[in-house]
């Protein structure tokens, strides 16, 4: 999510501006269950179109319109820039964590993504 997203209450005003490739990316990111991520390679496999740089633009461009902090780098870290809002929307749908050590910068915990990630099953009906 960058600074230039619209707000959240705005995508019904954004809608006819977004690109179709943009709205079926954001329809994904809403369809993934509190508590659970896909990375960016995995929306744009779900989708069968693009790859993990479109989608990290459509989310960096349109994503504060949706659960942005529910698309993640497949590694787990943070989104940098967002790091403190995405941790509390974690910690507030119970998203798996794995604590940071202590060597780690900054101390931020990381996305267990063995646990965290959503493979698009259990009432994800509408599959492209």
């Amino acid at each position: 999510m960058s600074e230039q997203s619209p707000p959240e209450d705005a995508r019904a005003e954004y809608a006819d501006a977004l690109p179709e490739y943009a709205e079926r990316v954001l329809d994904v990111a809403e369809r993934i269950p509190p508590g659970r991520v896909m990375t960016y390679g995995d929306v744009a496999e779900w989708l069968e179109e693009g790859g993990p740089r479109q989608v990290g633009r459509v989310m960096a461009l349109y994503g504060g319109t949706v659960p942005w902090w529910r698309v993640v780098r497949a590694d787990g870290v943070l989104l940098p820039g967002h790091e403190l809002r995405a941790l509390a929307h974690y910690r507030a749908e119970g998203t798996p964590l794995k604590q940071a050590g202590s060597s780690t910068e900054g101390h931020l915990p990381r996305l267990d993504m063995r646990r965290a990630r959503w493979d698009g099953g259990a009432g994800a009906e509408g599959h492209t």
